[in-house]
């Protein structure tokens, strides 16, 4: 059974959540401001959190920011407004996913199952147990959940993870913002272009900071591609 530590200071919302994630098998965990969650994380150690930005006093995005100093469990910000700003922030400080209020409960459990499936191990089959990416100098390993360029580790959240992988299965290829949902989601949610488009920034920053600048390019108004993923390019 997974455990959910679920993090807002409104009480409705943390009853519906609740009962949504009851339903379907994982045992919830409640805070009800952003000290408590640091409590509860430290108490608890959840499979996955979910955050409300806008709480008083101790906002989500600081909490995660004091999360990811010790641990990275899954985050899953919730947020009252559909600000750009807060959507790429969130993301950029070590959130996995971000959901706008109001929001559908059913859509909320299937986006926590997708994060956890990624970092769920599971039995490969006989072709898959030696599968190992090489491109340029990005090596990706998938069933270690490991990756790294010219001997650097790239520390990628699942969603990432599984966006560089699949690049990396068709390097040829031009993805659409769609196919790049599919590729990380798994499952037929909405999700918007800006959070797929977050996600891509947030790769290439994690990579330009191990000494790459071309892992993914933008081919204008088609989609992305696998870059070349040389050092210094």
């Amino acid at each position: 059974m997974h455990h959910i530590l679920v993090v807002d200071d409104d009480p409705h919302i943390r009853e519906v959540i609740c009962f949504a994630l009851e339903k379907d098998g994982m045992a919830a965990i409640v805070a009800r401001d952003g000290a408590e969650a640091l409590v509860r994380c430290a108490e608890k150690a959840p499979d996955l959190i979910i955050l409300d930005v806008g709480m008083p006093e101790l906002d989500g995005l600081e909490v995660c920011k004091e999360i990811r100093k010790t641990s990275d469990v899954p985050i899953l910000f919730l947020s009252a407004r559909d600000d750009e700003i807060d959507r790429i922030l969130g993301l950029e400080i070590g959130g996995d996913d971000y959901v706008t209020k109001p929001f559908s409960p059913r859509e909320l459990v299937a986006r926590i199952k997708v994060i956890l499936k990624r970092l769920t191990p599971r039995t490969p089959g006989p072709e898959e147990n030696a599968k190992r990416y090489e491109h340029g100098r990005l090596t990706l390993e998938p069933l270690r959940h490991s990756a790294d360029f010219n001997g650097t580790a790239l520390e990628l959240t699942a969603l990432e993870f599984a966006i560089v992988k699949g690049f990396l299965a068709r390097p040829g290829i031009i993805y659409t913002r769609e196919q790049i949902i599919n590729i990380a989601y798994d499952v037929n949610i909405h999700v918007a272009d800006r959070t797929v488009d977050s996600h891509i920034r947030n790769i290439r920053a994690k990579f330009s900071a191990a000494g790459c600048n071309s892992v993914i390019d933008t081919v204008r108004g088609v989609g992305f591609r696998l870059g070349s993923c040389e050092a210094g390019s």
